[in-house]
């Protein structure tokens, strides 16, 4: 039987948008304008120009870049070739890098010109990479061990004939870390595309989409969530290289955007730049965030401010490619704080220590079954089988679910709060301090104390231009909160560390708070 009859891969999908909508727009980056006829042949192009480099079925390709047009043409050549791609973020140091290249085996490393000295530095260190190929933007400084992907472009655009499988790999995707090392979540064809039918059921994904593509395509969310599913119905897209909002708020505008990603952060950024009122955003009719929950202010405060707009949750995590569950647009406020209930193609249940459905209002872990999980850990067979203990995926995420089924996440194992035998989640002490309008952000964690082994201290970001002072937010809290759950110190600082995924870095304000309860050795009233 002919190898591509029934196949249907990452790189098959595009190949069947371009038959359906070939003159319609979809990609456009900066200058750059492609149909997805165009798109099509891009790919074609560099993956015989990857083939030459020797680039086969299951080699890892490591691309290390900003947002960018070619960055999709990469994602698509390599799964054309039957070999993985492994995205690595951009904010990592060459140390962190060249571990992820090591423990990958990446025999490629594609870098954008401002990324390409970390890239080297890194890759030439004991690493199995062969070959560095250069992304826009170009710079001229390189070593000659650089070849450009320009250079790499052949004038084939048959598409090349490999044998692939619907569960060889697609992508192994390092995870953020929370342990000393990061994990490489293994995910199949089959995989990714399940997921990817859940995003457009579940999200109402449509061709008549102009999609903005702002957060970084390294991580699943903007590659996986958004880019993929929307090139899978032919939707158009607007891809740019990072989510500051003095270029997001003008380019919905220019080029009528109707969907846009982004965790709260950047949501709340927008919300706070001068152009927001500035700019017409009435094309933007579907808005979806996820990598944490919405504080239920702001929610409301987007709801007032974007009225046209329909908004959904989105949760999960790289092992599920990365969508579990959604909140629809009608249980925004119904359900507000919620993550919704699972998706088509997901089976989850919150389960307590010994596996068991917890009842409604009782903490308990998040675990799934589904097509879309990953196949295990990279090299990893020990936390492979720790995660899929019992029979189901186990997510870390601590939560409850009510009488409808719809799941609120509590927090993360590790972000649980344990303060003198009691248990804090810090979302919830986070979200009573988003009830004060002064508040532009705030994280909520866990300090060493002498007395209470952890006290809770909630990190503040004040609106620009509005007064708070620590006894307010006290107050505030001790109104609203059991006494255990009262922050024991309020800080006050002008940004929160961030990812370039917008998530607030709780590990990074853990070390620079580490001690901030010294001056407090008596441990003060419970």
């Amino acid at each position: 039987m002919d190898h591509v009859i029934r196949r249907h891969t990452v790189g098959d999908l595009l190949r069947r948008t371009a038959g359906r909508c070939p003159d319609k727009e979809a990609i456009r980056c900066n200058d750059v304008v492609w149909s997805y006829a165009s798109f099509d042949a891009v790919c074609n192009r560099l993956a015989h120009g990857l083939a030459a480099q020797g680039v086969g079925h299951g080699d890892r390709v490591a691309i290390l870049s900003r947002n960018s047009h070619m960055f999709a043409a990469v994602r698509f050549a390599v799964a054309r070739l039957g070999a993985v791609l492994v995205p690595i973020n951009f904010a990592l140091t060459a140390d962190e890098v060249r571990y992820i290249l090591r423990h990958s085996g990446a025999r490629m490393v594609c870098a954008a010109g401002d990324l390409a000295s970390t890239a080297e530095e890194a890759a030439r260190a004991d690493t199995a990479v062969q070959q560095l190929v250069q992304l826009p933007p170009m710079v001229s400084d390189l070593s000659d061990d650089w070849i450009s992907i320009d250079g790499l472009m052949t004038n084939r655009t048959d598409e090349p004939r490999v044998e692939i499988g619907s569960d060889d790999l697609a992508q192994i995707i390092y995870t953020s870390g929370t342990e000393s090392r990061p994990k490489g979540a293994m995910l199949t064809h089959d995989a990714v595309l399940w997921q990817y039918v859940s995003c457009i059921i579940e999200g109402e994904m449509h061709a008549s989409d102009v999609v903005l593509h702002a957060m970084p395509m390294y991580h699943c969310a903007q590659l996986d969530v958004c880019l993929g599913p929307a090139v899978y119905v032919g939707s158009s897209n607007v891809i740019v290289a990072q989510p500051k909002p003095d270029v997001v708020l003008p380019l919905i505008e220019q080029h009528q955007v109707t969907s846009f990603f982004a965790p709260p952060t950047v949501w709340i950024a927008l919300l706070r730049s001068p152009l927001f009122d500035a700019c017409d955003l009435t094309s933007l009719r579907k808005g979806y965030y996820g990598a944490a929950i919405m504080p239920v202010e702001v929610l409301q405060e987007m709801g007032h401010r974007l009225p046209q707009t329909r908004f959904w949750n989105l949760y999960g995590q790289t092992e599920i490619a990365p969508l579990a569950t959604v909140l629809g647009p009608d249980d925004q406020i119904a359900k507000a704080g919620s993550a919704g209930r699972a998706v088509l193609n997901v089976e989850t249940r919150v389960v307590d220590l010994g596996g068991a459905a917890v009842e409604p209002g009782d903490v308990g872990e998040i675990v799934h079954r589904s097509p879309q999980l990953l196949v295990g850990y990279y090299r990893d067979e020990e936390r492979t089988a720790e995660a899929f203990e019992g029979g189901w995926f186990h997510s870390g995420d601590l939560a409850t679910v009510d009488d409808d089924g719809y799941i609120t996440v509590v927090d993360r194992k590790k972000d649980m709060i344990k303060t003198g035998g009691e248990n804090v989640a810090s979302r919830e002490v986070e979200e009573t301090i988003y009830g004060l309008d002064a508040v532009s952000e705030v994280a909520v964690i866990g300090a060493p104390h002498p007395y209470w082994i952890e006290a809770v201290v909630a990190v503040v970001v004040r609106r620009q231009g509005r007064s708070l002072t620590a006894e307010q937010v006290m107050t505030h809290c001790q109104s609203a909160l059991a006494a255990f759950k009262v922050p024991k110190k309020i800080v006050f600082t002008e940004a929160l560390p961030k990812n370039p995924s917008g998530k607030v870095l709780k590990r990074a304000l853990r070390e620079r708070y580490e001690s901030v309860m010294q001056d407090d050795p008596d441990g003060g009233d419970r």
